[in-house]
C-alpha cells in the first residue's frame, strides 16, 4: 500500500516542477507593456490611415465637381473602413498562429 502512495506523490511532485517551469517560460516570453503599446498604435494606424484617406480623397473628388455633394467622400471613407478591418485581420492572422 505505501508503494502507490510514494508513485502517486512523486507523480504529483513532477507534474508541480513542470507546471512551475511553465509558468517561469510564459512570463519570460510575456510581453512588455511597450511592445503592448507598439502593437496597439500599429492596430489604430492600420485602421485609421485608410479611412482618412479616403475621406480626403473623397472630399477632392466632390470638389472637382459643380454643386454640394459628399457621394464620394462618404464612399471612400466606407471603404476605408472596410479596407482598414482587412488591414487589422491580416496583420492579426499571424501573430494568432504563433500562439
Amino acid at each position: 500500500m505505501m508503494g502507490s502512495t510514494g508513485t502517486i506523490t512523486d507523480d504529483l511532485e513532477k507534474a508541480a516542477q513542470r507546471d512551475a517551469e511553465r509558468l517561469k517560460e510564459a512570463d519570460k516570453n510575456r510581453p512588455t507593456l511597450v511592445a503592448q503599446t507598439v502593437y496597439l498604435g500599429s492596430l489604430a494606424l492600420l485602421m485609421v490611415v485608410p479611412v482618412i484617406g479616403g475621406a480626403y480623397l473623397g472630399r477632392w473628388i466632390d470638389g472637382l465637381f459643380e454643386g454640394y455633394s459628399v457621394r464620394w467622400t462618404v464612399s471612400l471613407i466606407v471603404l476605408g473602413v472596410f479596407i482598414g478591418i482587412v488591414n487589422i485581420y491580416l496583420f492579426i492572422k499571424p501573430v494568432s498562429k504563433m500562439r
